[in-house]
């Protein structure tokens, strides 16, 4: 490991740390320009249904491996598969689905009520995911984190999977503007292609694109996330 004259890290390279203050920018301009529209959505939410306006929920993030191969933590020995963190989103289910097994959601499940709907459409839901890369836990671009069991089944199913885990998982992502929301096996396999595709080029450069390419997906709902 290289340091610096002052015993400062420098071994990250540019381009991560470029990256790293992008997201953390784009994430305080984003929380600063929607906030009063968060107000109003969990306003909503809590109008709508009884629950909780913010849902939190475990998702597997960074494989501590892909930067430091010799990590070995409790997670590592009971192999979540990566660092087990938990998300913030906008409730768009029922408050009482909260207790269902983990498992996709699809088109027209019944535990989405009408306003989530329209918040899962439009992406607005991943809103509060902005302070989850103010922590670190991801960035805005990358691959969607998934939940641990569905994960640990997706490993044992899907080709490479886990190599999905070497970076942080995004808010948005290559695979998210191209496709929609998984609902069979294939539907998953193309989504790691596409993410695997964007990993082997990644650069802030390509985050900016994407994150441009986000908007439209938003606005127009071209795709059904």
């Amino acid at each position: 490991m290289s340091h610096s004259a002052t015993g400062c890290r420098t071994d990250v390279p540019f381009d991560e740390r470029l990256r790293r203050a992008l997201n953390i920018s784009v994430a305080l301009i984003g929380i600063v320009i929607t906030a009063p529209l968060m107000f109003l959505v969990a306003l909503i939410v809590k109008l709508e249904s009884r629950g909780p306006a913010i849902y939190r929920q475990q998702r597997v993030g960074l494989d501590q491996r892909a930067r430091s191969p010799s990590v070995v933590t409790d997670r590592r020995r009971n192999d979540a598969g990566g660092r087990v963190f938990v998300i913030y989103k906008v409730r768009t289910m029922t408050a009482a689905s909260s207790d269902c097994q983990e498992r996709w959601a699809t088109k027209d499940d019944s535990r989405i009520t009408r306003v989530g709907g329209f918040l899962r459409a439009t992406r607005i839901d991943e809103l509060p995911q902005l302070f989850n890369v103010l922590k670190g836990d991801m960035n805005i671009v990358g691959p969607r984190p998934e939940q641990p069991a569905i994960f640990a089944k997706m490993r044992s199913e899907v080709s490479r999977y886990p190599d999905r885990q070497k970076v942080l998982p995004g808010i948005t992502g290559w695979a998210q503007i191209n496709l929609g929301y998984d609902t069979s096996i294939e539907d998953v396999a193309r989504k790691v292609d596409l993410d695997l595709e964007y990993i082997g080029k990644r650069t802030a450069a390509e985050d900016l694109a994407i994150m441009a390419r986000t908007m439209p997906v938003m606005v127009f709902r071209k795709v059904w996330m």
